[in-house]
């Protein structure tokens, strides 16, 4: 969240901001009821001057033994318009807070404006590689080395679920201990983490309220399915203050992910692109403000390294404004070459929220010598997702005898297996 006397300080750059990020916040509502806000508890001081005098007044009046009647019912009048002021602010609060909840991060200024189509491309690696056949889409090549069983997910839990056998899931197994290595050798502490998290996580990374109809939620416990480790990695520091001397501090946790993604009903339904139940290994970041954006390249390059290590042709976009997730302040996006559709198509977002999150959440650091603590900046990334990892792998891997061969990286996580064959 932004900081409330920024927003009044500010409204025309968070209501461009609001804009710029196609988010539905009524903004305009929230500065009026503010503002009404604001007002009735400005003519609570006021009355409350005026009781304190009503009430010296009875007080004096009562040691000089005159009538006090007149005093007595001015109080009891001031007393009850500050009853109903008061009422009036607290539903006001409410309905500014639910507003709030919903008011975006303020893209950093290096963002382009615009939806998809302003995304920039910020670096390739590696030309994608041409072959001499039809590269087969990875869920008919699954199906056709009896690694994927879709039927099978589908008879227990509908569409939007796989599963995965054999070589296919030693393969998954393998992408995923490979994954939490490399980022412990880039520096990442690795953490295993609940994978049900309460209101107040999914509310301080930013989740809810606005993605609640996205989520899996347990009702009998009122507990969220994660949608992704970045809610209880980065809740790790919720509610705590950090020495500044710890920063930055870094993690990467291997989890599943749940989303209903109640939006993309009928868009990639085959195979492991948009399912329901999903792997990834994230990397989160808590540090300094002003480390914030080295820390964001640095994260990128992160995830960059897993994609060049196992020979996937990728890009970096730097996504624009509307484009963005809504804590984000600025996000890069990696898309990896997927040669049977013959595009990039994303595998890892890496994020700097600011101290968007920070503030939800109440995370601070305390600087050397100083009293007065500040609010950690947080930064996420896939580091990357799974499936699609393994996707691509099938295809930009893929032989023309129906065959993958196995990446070098991957091959002491897969028994020394060299090649997935039928």
């Amino acid at each position: 969240m932004l900081d409330r006397k920024f927003l009044r300080e500010n409204r025309e750059l968070v209501t461009r901001a609001v804009a710029m990020k196609n988010e539905s916040v009524d903004i305009a509502a929230y500065y009026d009821k503010d503002a009404e806000r604001r007002a009735a508890l400005q003519e609570v001081e006021t009355l409350q001057a005026e009781a304190n005098k009503a009430n010296k007044a009875i007080s004096d009046a009562k040691k000089a033994g005159e009538d006090a009647a007149a005093a007595i019912a001015s109080m009891k009048e001031v007393s009850g318009r500050i009853k109903e002021l008061k009422a009036v602010a607290d539903g006001l609060e409410a309905e500014v807070e639910e507003l709030y909840l919903r008011i975006p991060n303020i893209p950093h200024e290096s963002v382009p404006a615009g939806g998809e189509e302003n995304n920039q491309l910020v670096r390739t690696w590696a030309e994608p590689v041409q072959k001499d056949f039809s590269v087969v889409p990875h869920w008919d090549i699954g199906e056709a080395l009896g690694i994927f069983d879709p039927e099978a997910a589908v008879r227990m839990s509908g569409s939007g679920f796989t599963v995965l056998k054999g070589d296919g899931a030693r393969l998954e197994r393998a992408l995923i201990n490979w994954f939490l290595d490399v980022h412990r050798d880039q520096g990442y502490t690795e953490v295993n983490i609940p994978y049900l998290v309460g209101r107040q996580a999914m509310t301080g990374t930013g989740q809810l309220p606005k993605l609640e109809e996205d989520m899996y939620l347990c009702q009998v416990d009122d507990l969220f399915l994660i949608p992704t480790a970045e809610v209880p990695v980065t809740n790790l520091h919720m509610g705590r203050t950090l020495d500044g001397d710890q920063l930055p501090v870094k993690y990467c946790a291997f989890s599943p992910c749940f989303r209903r993604e109640a939006g993309a009903a009928g868009k990639d339904t085959r195979g492991l692109l948009r399912v329901h139940q999903f792997h990834k290994v994230e990397m989160v970041c808590v540090t300094r403000p002003e480390d914030s954006e080295d820390e964001l390249e640095r994260m990128t390059n992160c995830a960059e390294e897993i994609l060049r290590r196992l020979e996937l042709p990728y890009r970096v976009m730097l996504l624009s404004s509307g484009d963005m997730g809504f804590a984000a302040r600025k996000t890069y996006d990696l898309e990896v070459w997927l040669p049977s559709q013959n595009t990039y198509r994303e595998i890892s977002s890496c994020s700097n929220c600011g101290d968007f999150q920070a503030r939800r959440m109440n995370a601070r650091f305390r600087r050397e010598g100083e009293k007065k603590p500040e609010f950690l900046h947080t930064l996420n990334g896939s580091g990357v997702a799974v499936g699609r990892a393994m996707l691509a792998v099938m295809e930009n891997h893929q032989n023309e005898d129906g065959s993958i061969t196995i990446p070098d990286v991957l091959r002491p996580y897969m028994g020394g297996l060299e090649v997935l064959s039928a």
